[in-house]
C-alpha cells in the first residue's frame, strides 16, 4: 500500500469512526436499550411505532463498527440493544414479516461470529424455522412478505432469504441450509429478474392479479440480489452466480444513478434504508472483484456517493447527520433510517479503500 493508499483508509476509517459516534450520541436511549427513530426526540416521543427491521440494519452497523475496531462499547450495545429488542417484541423474535425477520436473522447471525455470544446464535435459528414456513406454492414458490397475505411474494423476502440460507450453510455447514439458499434464489431469478437486463422487480401478484410491480424501482432490491448471488458463488464456485450479482449491478447503475453517479433520495421512513443496503452488498462484489480486476466501476460508484455524503449530504454542525439524499444537506428531525445508510456506505467504504 503506498503513502496516498494509507491516507486514503486512513480518512475512511476517520469519517466512518465520526458517523458511528454521532449514531450512538444522537440516537442511542438507555431507557429503552435501543436507538430513539429520529433525533432529536424530545422525551422519547418520536418512538411511537416500534421499527423492527430498521433496528436489525443498527444490529449490523454496531457490528460493522465492533469488527473493525473491536471497541468494546459497540460488543456492549449490541448486548443492550439483544434485551431492548427483545422486551419490545414481547420476549420473542418472531414477527409478521417475513423481511423483518430475515434482516434480524443476517444481523444476528453476524454479531454471533463476531463475539461468540451463544444467544445471538439462538435468535438466528429461532427465526430462521419461522422464516422457512413461509415458502408456499402460490406464484410458484417462494417466501410470503408477510403471514396475513401469503399470496404476495417479492424480492424483500427472498432475496435476503437466500443470503442468510447461504451464510447459515456456511457457518454451521447443514446441507439443508445450502438447499434452501439455491431454491430461494432460483424462484427470485426466474420470477423477479428482467432476463434482458438483469434489474430486479420488487414483487408479483401484490393486488392478487397476478402483476408484478416493474415500476418500483429500488436501490434495495439490486443490492439484496447481488449479495444473493455473491453468496451462492462463494458457496458454490459456480460462476453464473457472479456474473449475475455483475449484470445487477451494471442495471442498476444505468438505471438508478445520476449522471452524475449519485444514488438517488427514495424517501424516508423505510426508503431512507434502501441505499445503504444496496451499498452494503455492492461493496461485498466490489471486494470479490477485485481479484479479477472487475472492481472498478462499483468503487468508483461508492466512492462518488461517499464523496458527495460527506462533503454535501451531511447536516451542518458538530456532528455528520444524514437524510434521504446523499447530494444535498441533512436537515432536523433526521431519522434513524437515513442515518443508518449513511453509516453503512462509510462502514463499506473502510473495506474498500
Amino acid at each position: 500500500m503506498t503513502g496516498a493508499d494509507e491516507m486514503k483508509a486512513d480518512e475512511c476509517r476517520r469519517r466512518a469512526d465520526e458517523a458511528q459516534q454521532a449514531l450512538d450520541a444522537m440516537f442511542w436511549n438507555d431507557a429503552i436499550r435501543m436507538y430513539n427513530i429520529a433525533t432529536p426526540c424530545p422525551d422519547g416521543k418520536c418512538n411511537t411505532i416500534f421499527h423492527y427491521w430498521w433496528m436489525a440494519h443498527a444490529v449490523e452497523n454496531l457490528t460493522d463498527a465492533f469488527e473493525r475496531t473491536g471497541d468494546p462499547l459497540y460488543e456492549q450495545r449490541l448486548r443492550q440493544i439483544y434485551d431492548g429488542l427483545l422486551e419490545r417484541n414481547g420476549g420473542t423474535w418472531i414477527n409478521e414479516l417475513y423481511d423483518d425477520m430475515e434482516w434480524m436473522a443476517i444481523a444476528w447471525l453476524r454479531a454471533y461470529q463476531a463475539t461468540g455470544d451463544e444467544r445471538y446464535k439462538a435468535a438466528v435459528l429461532e427465526l430462521w424455522a419461522d422464516i422457512r414456513g413461509g415458502w408456499n406454492d402460490h406464484c410458484g414458490g417462494g417466501i410470503a412478505w408477510r403471514k396475513s397475505q401469503p399470496d404476495y411474494k417479492n424480492t424483500p423476502a427472498n432475496a435476503p432469504a437466500a443470503i442468510l440460507a447461504a451464510r447459515l450453510y456456511r457457518a454451521f455447514g447443514r446441507e439443508s441450509d445450502l438447499e434452501w439458499a439455491l431454491r430461494i434464489h432460483e424462484w427470485q431469478l426466474r420470477h423477479l429478474v428482467d432476463p434482458e437486463s438483469g434489474f430486479v422487480w420488487d414483487g408479483m401478484n401484490r393486488l392478487g392479479d397476478g402483476a408484478i410491480d416493474k415500476d418500483w424501482k429500488f436501490t434495495y432490491c439490486q443490492g439484496v440480489f447481488i449479495g444473493a448471488a455473491l453468496e451462492l458463488y462463494r458457496m458454490t464456485g459456480v460462476e453464473a452466480y457472479r456474473d449475475q450479482a455483475l449484470r445487477t449491478a451494471a442495471a442498476a447503475k444505468a438505471v438508478l444513478a445520476s449522471p452524475e453517479g449519485v444514488l438517488p433520495p427514495e424517501g424516508g421512513g423505510d426508503g431512507g434504508l434502501f441505499k445503504g443496503i444496496f451499498v452494503r452488498y455492492l461493496a461485498l462484489l466490489a471486494a470479490e472483484a477485485a481479484a479479477t480486476g472487475e472492481a472498478a466501476p462499483w468503487i468508483g460508484l461508492l466512492e462518488t456517493n461517499a464523496e458527495s455524503l460527506w462533503r454535501r449530504g451531511r447536516l451542518d454542525g458538530d456532528r455528520p447527520l444524514f437524510g434521504e439524499r446523499w447530494d444535498a444537506p441533512a436537515g432536523y428531525p433526521v431519522e434513524l433510517s437515513t442515518q443508518l445508510s449513511g453509516v453503512m456506505l462509510l462502514e463499506a467504504m473502510t473495506r474498500i479503500a
